[in-house]
């Protein structure tokens, strides 16, 4: 229904997503709602809004997440659940209620299995009686596309949206040894730091093996290092990894 794939991800990191679908697909429909789906014999016929529809194998309708808390029973506790059903938390994972604590996607944004895994640990290590907070600065999301999309902290959209200055560095993989190799010169790795003490910001990456690229992006924000930090540590070559290094590197450069 959007005018573009993945809104609310960073245009720069779409756009080879966008190409490479172009390529794969007969057609892709933007700003188009679906009016009705109806059984016809082994097909559905599916129309959309201003036009005259098409027919397909299998349909697959996804159009978002909502909270499965009914039928817990809340309502009997002194959780606060808010008006979209999400229960909220502190940053040791406690309910409004002393003796209830939750994680996962039922606490709200942003609803990945990695975050809810390490609130899950932190919520344990509170029961248990050790010191423990979610106080992590960054949760490194993916979108398992081909080519992947990932990114973690602040991004450039971000950044214009809050009058905060910045430095943004790309590095496209076509000057990438290692992605000539794989054929997939189509990625990008983009890194957003801030101009007066370097400290990386956040880290966007598109091409096969983002998610695991984005690692040491999210390393980097969550430990603070500088742009200098990431240009001066020895990446193995030729991999896809040291385009990090590389756009760190330009950055110092400029």
């Amino acid at each position: 229904m959007t005018d573009g794939l993945l809104p609310g991800v960073d245009r720069a990191l779409v756009q080879p997503l966008a190409r490479r679908c172009e390529k794969l697909f007969t057609r892709i429909r933007l700003g188009t709602r679906v009016t009705s789906l109806v059984e016809r014999g082994s097909t559905i016929e599916t129309r959309f809004d201003g036009d005259d529809g098409d027919a397909f194998d299998r349909v697959l309708v996804a159009v978002g997440r909502r909270p499965a808390g009914a039928g817990l029973g809340l309502e009997h506790t002194r959780v606060s659940v808010d008006a979209r059903g999400f229960v909220a938390v502190d940053d040791r994972c406690r309910t409004t209620d002393p003796a209830i604590y939750a994680v996962g996607d039922i606490t709200g944004e942003p609803m990945l299995a990695h975050r809810a895994m390490r609130q899950g640990k932190v919520a344990a290590e509170v029961m248990a009686g050790r010191p423990a907070a979610f106080d992590n600065v960054v949760v490194p999301a993916v979108v398992f596309t081909d080519p992947e999309i990932a990114w973690c902290g602040l991004t450039e959209s971000e950044a214009a949206r809050g009058g905060r200055a910045v430095k943004v560095a790309k590095r496209e993989w076509a000057a990438a040894g290692r992605a000539l190799t794989l054929g997939r010169s189509d990625g990008l790795t983009k890194l957003i730091a801030d101009p007066d003490s370097g400290r990386v910001l956040g880290v966007g990456i598109v091409g096969p093996g983002a998610g695991e690229l984005i690692a040491e992006g999210a390393l980097a924000v969550e430990a603070a290092l500088t742009v200098e930090d990431l240009a001066a540590t020895i990446h193995t070559h030729p991999t896809l990894s040291e385009t990090l290094m590389e756009a760190a590197e330009s950055l110092l450069r400029g």
